[in-house]
Order: structure tokens, then C-alpha cells, then sequence
């Protein structure tokens, strides 16, 4: 398996057919073609199926798909290390952000970060984990800043502090004054979770307590501007808690004083297992633990409500 051929495939995938990715490389669709039969006939399996619409992968070809991003990432990761090492910090450092921490520490961190760094360019995700697992399996997300369901084991997490969750509702909400989640049941809910988090997710919120719901009342949101505006319209979620004390949630949710309680989850650094810490990653890491330490320390009331729901971890 060659370094074209490798190329070629990761670039077919990204622009969807030969022609668009011999001009993303700079060379002729024939070399292109040539490269990806060669690939084919190396590993003795068929690896894309080609037609008038576009090209598509045999499950082979999208097996090695995920291998062949990580390789290519990872030949970046060694150019921007020696690049560091000649005296210039430069590269891309792409990156997932929980919402929450998007709302709160992160336009700081930014700021420090690019003080320390201004030449690396700084590419950023909302941490969705149905999002950002593929970008992160695939080495194309270096890091993320959120949680990590404990049943996935291909990633590793570094904690940062533990964070309060809530049902939160509308403040004008019929149902703000709840005390059990069953008194919430005939209500819609925008949730959001992993392809594989379903079950773990419906268990910590409904069918430990006993308590079921529809599958039809639950839409599923993949952005937290897409989850704020169904639970301005009236429907439920389960968030951190601390979204409702700060922009800009403040002032128009609230949480719902359930009876039933949900344990602290951990916000972690989650990266591959085995994975290589770029010193942009960890001077990204770093802005970020002094700035929530920073935080955690002021006196200003805002800030200690934020705090209130939050636990640091040495």
C-alpha cells in the first residue's frame, strides 16, 4: 500500500468522483484511476464502486477509508511536530467543544490560546458526540471537550470537572414545577446522543425509574441552537445544568425540580487511544484548565452561580 494510493482514495472520498480529486492533487484523472486500481489489485478486493452519479465504497473500501484519514492525519500531525521543532508553531489543530463549555469558557481560551500560538490554524466543532466520534476515530478531530459514554472503549479521557444535569424546560413551561419525570412522559423531548448511546441514554433519564416513553415524542437534534429553539417552542430536554445560568439560556429556562436524581457526569479531554498530543493540543488543553480555574476563582456572582453546578478536578 503506497502513499498515492492512499491519497487518491481519501480524495475520492471527499469530493465524490475521480475527476474532482485528481484536481484536488494536482494530478490527472488518469493517475488517479491508475492509483486506485493499483490499490484494488494490491489488496486483491474491490474497493469502489464507480457510476454515472458518483462513486461509492464496498464495505472493504470503507474500512480502509477510516484507516487510510488516520494515516494522512497523522503524516500532517509529524509535518506540524517538525515544524514546531524549526521554530514555527503553525499547522491545524481541529477541535469538539461541548455546548455548554462553547457558552462559557471557550471564547477565552481562544484568545489565550491565539496570544501563545497566532499561526496555527484552529478548527472548531460542536461536541455532539454522534458528530465528532467519526471525526475523532478517523484522526481528523484531534480532540474533544465533553463527555465519554463509558462503554466506548477505542477513546481515552483526561477529566477536567464534574458537572449537575437537569430536565430543563421554557420558563413559562405547564409542567416547570414537576416532581417526577413520569409527570413528563406526555410531553415531546429534543435529545441528543450517540448512534450507539440510545439505550444508555433512555435508561439514565426514563426506564431506571421505571418510567417509559414513546419513541415518537422524542426528536432527535444534532445542534444545541436546533435543541434551544424546540425547548423555546415548548418541548423537554435533559442538559447540563449549568446552561440555564448563563447566556444565553438565563432568564429563559428553567430546570424542573425532579424527585428522581441524575449523578454528575465527568467533562473529560477525550482523544484516540494511543493517540499523539500535538504541543498545540496541549497548549490548547492548557489555556483551556487555566481559564475554568481562573473562573472558578472570581468573586462575581454570575460566575459562583455557573460554579455552583460544577466541581473541579485537581
Amino acid at each position: 500500500m503506497k502513499l498515492h494510493q492512499i491519497q487518491a482514495l481519501v480524495a475520492s472520498a471527499e469530493t465524490g468522483s475521480i475527476r474532482a480529486a485528481a484536481r484536488s492533487l494536482g494530478i490527472s484523472q488518469a493517475a488517479v484511476t491508475r492509483a486506485l486500481r493499483e490499490l484494488e489489485a494490491s489488496q486483491k478486493l474491490p474497493l469502489l464502486v464507480r457510476a454515472p452519479s458518483g462513486l461509492t465504497f464496498t464495505q472493504f473500501g470503507s474500512a480502509l477509508l477510516t484507516h487510510a484519514r488516520l494515516v494522512l492525519n497523522q503524516l500532517d500531525l509529524a509535518e506540524n511536530e517538525l515544524a514546531e521543532m524549526r521554530g514555527r508553531a503553525e499547522g491545524k489543530l481541529c477541535v469538539g467543544i461541548t455546548p455548554w463549555v462553547m457558552h462559557s469558557f471557550l471564547p477565552e481560551t481562544i484568545m489565550d490560546f491565539r496570544r501563545q500560538m497566532p499561526s496555527v490554524r484552529l478548527e472548531l466543532y460542536e461536541s455532539l458526540m454522534a458528530i465528532t466520534q467519526p471525526l475523532l476515530r478517523d484522526g481528523t478531530m484531534d480532540f474533544v471537550v465533553g463527555y465519554l459514554q463509558s462503554s466506548v472503549t477505542e477513546f481515552v479521557s483526561d477529566p477536567l470537572l464534574t458537572y449537575e444535569t437537569a430536565v430543563l424546560v421554557r420558563r413559562d413551561h405547564s409542567r416547570r414545577d414537576s416532581r417526577s419525570i413520569h409527570d413528563l412522559l406526555d410531553q415531546n423531548w429534543a435529545l441528543n446522543y450517540a448512534p450507539d448511546g440510545h439505550d444508555a441514554l433512555m435508561d439514565h433519564l426514563f426506564w431506571r425509574f421505571g418510567a417509559n416513553i414513546e419513541e415518537h415524542q422524542i426528536v432527535r437534534a444534532h445542534s444545541s441552537s436546533m435543541m434551544q429553539t424546540l425547548v423555546e417552542a415548548g418541548m423537554c430536554t435533559w442538559s447540563p445544568a449549568v446552561l440555564s445560568r448563563m447566556p444565553p439560556f438565563v432568564d429563559r429556562v428553567v430546570t424542573v425540580p425532579l424527585q428522581e436524581q441524575f449523578e454528575p457526569r465527568l467533562l473529560s479531554i477525550i482523544t484516540r487511544r494511543n493517540n499523539t498530543r500535538s504541543s498545540a493540543a496541549a497548549c490548547f488543553i492548557d489555556c483551556l484548565r487555566k481559564v475554568i480555574r481562573r473562573r472558578s476563582r472570581s468573586g462575581n456572582k454570575e460566575e459562583r452561580q455557573i460554579f455552583d453546578t460544577l466541581t473541579l478536578i485537581a
